[in-house]
């Protein structure tokens, strides 16, 4: 299980893989070591989901691979 984060000074970052036009718009927080906080950036107070790192890098490989 993973433990609740305090998340009011997080970093977000937009996603590369979001698109321009503000529909599809994927957020992610740094400085959580082994962890990555992602959320929704059109409803910031909204829930974040927290992944592994490990499980988060594994994603972004295979979005990766299947946009080539």
């Amino acid at each position: 299980m993973i433990p609740a984060l305090d998340l009011s000074a997080a970093t977000w970052r937009k996603s590369s893989y979001s698109d321009g036009g503000g529909t599809n718009c994927v957020e992610v927080a740094d400085a959580f070591p082994g962890l990555v906080p992602v959320r929704d950036s059109k409803v910031p107070a909204g829930p974040t989901l927290i992944v592994a790192a490990s499980a988060w890098a594994a994603f972004v490989d295979g979005v990766r691979t299947e946009a080539l």
